[in-house]
């Protein structure tokens, strides 16, 4: 027997999906969240949809021509009856596609869609529109259509980094011993309220962008195990500190971007929580620059070229219109502008250069998501060198295109643990971390093996 408290309310919800409105709305409440899992699963959701959609009016309803059900005295019938052709049923296949993406890559919000979705698909059957055959098969192209976006574009759970080497490190189940800095101008407040929620007892100081080193400093005396919350930049500025005092380090992600912290599969406050209470910790390789008196660190990339000078312009301006308009306002600026290459020695030749980019770990390309590590201890600097030559603009992007291929007319890729580049000009811009300095003459970048210990959740086998 049919729930007849359901029959009011199915032609509603089914009208509302029209177009996709509702999993529009319910992308933009997970984006609302704030938090990188959820976007992520707002975002394979709509790619999911798109697909499905696409699939279904360009292939479906022109190959199978099957006309709607003859309409039916049913209080649940919509009061607009569809035109276009019966299998299979779209809005199952859109449902069933977005509810499918979003639990791919979160399945806590999955649950969460998923009666939505389900309610959704019932509704084509019960109010006409369907027969259950088109709900049906409309639905199981939607869960196609999912799984065909993550053999595109992996989920980041598909590629957890190996836990080894493991560390050891003190257990903090309720954060007694965490000296954690928290970068205010990185909008990182909400994340250090809520890690003083799930560690009562750590001591978290939140501070300006300014005070970060000297507050670090002065942590790292009476610390167990330091921690900072931030962007890249500020978690670099932390591993110099725990690196000198010996500490474990407690990544939070905080800022606009926090490679280093994914890449370690830490998202959240979950995630660092999970991993202090259970002493579960790695040690990662770290990357070294050094020119005359002058060396530092880094923990993603370490690059000269355009993209320091890309660094700098997006500096200008992320102030003023915020991180990610800067960085598109910045490479335009940069890429636009009448600039000559830039000349060093290099394995022994002398090249033009629009870029040298070193990455600490080999970068890896799945799919057509961005490149990322799947190993922080392989002991490998990932070279990419971007030629001379005319239109800079497009050799970078035939380079970033080529990906895993390790040679093209416009770039080349090794790994090498130790790499040396002379005659660098005065003045030459090396960004780190998205740091930016000053280097010329010799400048040599190198790996210290399995110098930094961070806590990181460990996958389960």
């Amino acid at each position: 027997m049919r729930p007849a408290v359901l029959d009011p309310a199915l032609p509603r919800l089914s009208r509302r999906a029209n177009h996709g409105a509702v999993w529009f709305a319910a992308a933009a409440a997970l984006a609302a969240t704030r938090t990188p899992r959820a976007r992520r699963a707002a975002s394979r959701g709509l790619a999911s949809l798109g697909l499905a959609s696409l699939t279904v009016n360009a292939l479906g309803k022109r190959t199978a021509r099957h006309v709607r059900p003859a309409p039916v005295p049913l209080i649940g019938q919509p009061k607009r009856r569809p035109t276009t052709a019966s299998f299979p049923s779209g809005q199952a296949a859109a449902a069933a596609a977005f509810a499918t993406g979003v639990a791919l890559e979160s399945p806590a919000w999955g649950t969460v869609v998923a009666p939505v979705a389900a309610s959704l698909a019932l509704s084509r059957a019960r109010g006409g529109a369907h027969v259950p055959g088109d709900v049906l098969a409309g639905a199981a192209l939607g869960v196609g259509a999912a799984f065909a976006v993550r053999g595109m574009v992996p989920t980041r759970g598909q590629a957890a980094p190996p836990a080894r080497p493991r560390a050891e490190v003190p257990a903090l189940p309720d954060g007694e011993g965490l000296v954690l800095v928290a970068n205010t101008a990185a909008g990182s407040a909400d994340r250090a309220r809520a890690l003083r929620d799930a560690l009562p007892r750590a001591e978290i100081v939140e501070c300006e962008p300014q005070d970060v080193p000297a507050e670090l400093e002065k942590a790292a005396t009476r610390a167990r195990v330091l921690g900072v919350c931030g962007g890249d930049g500020t978690v670099n500025t932390a591993a110099r500190v725990a690196l000198r005092f010996r500490l474990p380090l407690a990544v939070l992600p905080g800022g606009t971007l926090n490679h280093f912290a994914y890449d370690l599969g830490i998202e959240d406050v979950r995630d660092l929580a999970r991993a202090l209470r259970a002493r579960e910790a790695v040690r990662v390789d770290v990357g070294r620059y050094s020119c005359g008196g002058k060396q530092g660190v880094f923990l993603n990339t370490c690059s000269v070229g355009v993209y320091p000078e890309l660094v700098r312009e997006r500096e200008r301006w992320s102030h003023r219109i915020g991180g990610r308009p800067a960085g598109v306002l910045a490479a335009l600026r940069v890429l636009r502008a009448d600039r000559h290459p830039l000349e060093a020695e290099f394995q022994g030749r002398t090249h033009p250069l629009w870029l040298l980019f070193a990455g600490n770990g080999t970068y890896h390309r799945m799919g057509l998501a961005s490149g990322r590590r799947m190993d922080l201890a392989d002991g490998q600097l990932d070279v990419r060198v971007v030629h001379g030559g005319r239109r800079p603009a497009a050799r970078l992007l035939a380079a970033a295109l080529a990906g895993p291929l390790t040679r093209s007319p416009a770039h080349a890729a090794l790994q090498v643990g130790r790499l040396r580049l002379d005659h660098v000009a005065p003045g030459t811009l090396l960004a780190y971390d998205g740091e930016v300095t000053e280097v010329e003459g010799r400048v040599t970048v190198e790996k210290l093996p399995e110098a930094l210990t961070v806590y990181r959740p460990v996958p389960s086998d």
